[in-house]
């Protein structure tokens, strides 16, 4: 997809998160919309979620799509993003050591990490495609600034 069509989704998608009014509604519920808003309006997501981190594993929290792992471990794609606190790109799952396979049909993914004013992780946010090579630059540069709008106090 033309990073200018990008731009035009994620746009769309920003402005409709916005509009929700997050301020005064819970993280959960906020990650609840941000899944709804993201499946719904760009048609290479075919799986988008939240894990949280725990002591020994990362938990499923709010997602959109086809049933997905309710745990994952430290290894993997979301769990890297975890522990390095910065947002992983991934063209080929099959490439990435580690990577957990919670869907044989994911082929890319992108995880971002969703930090609190402290810089803890409070959650990473999960995207799959069935596609190779979906997501790039144009991808991170949306989803950390929705994640961004998570935790930011002008919106909570």
């Amino acid at each position: 997809m033309q990073a200018y069509e990008k731009e035009r989704l994620y746009r769309k998608c920003f402005k409709n998160i916005i509009k929700e009014k997050l301020k005064g509604k819970p993280l959960n519920d906020r990650m609840t919309l941000v899944c709804k808003v993201l499946k719904v309006e760009i048609p290479y997501y075919f799986w988008v979620g939240f894990y949280i981190p725990k002591e020994e594993h990362l938990e499923l929290g709010p997602s959109e799509g086809p049933p997905a792992c309710a745990q994952v471990a430290y290894t993997g794609v979301c769990g890297k993003c975890a522990k390095s606190k910065k947002t992983i790109i991934v063209p080929n799952v099959h490439d990435f050591p580690g990577h957990i396979a919670c869907d044989p049909r994911s082929k890319s993914e992108i995880a971002v990490p969703v930090l609190d004013g402290k810089g803890n992780v409070l959650a990473v946010l999960d995207v799959d495609s069935e596609e190779y090579g979906s997501f790039d630059e144009k991808d991170r540069e949306w989803l950390e600034r929705i994640a961004k709008i998570l935790t930011s106090p002008s919106f909570g």
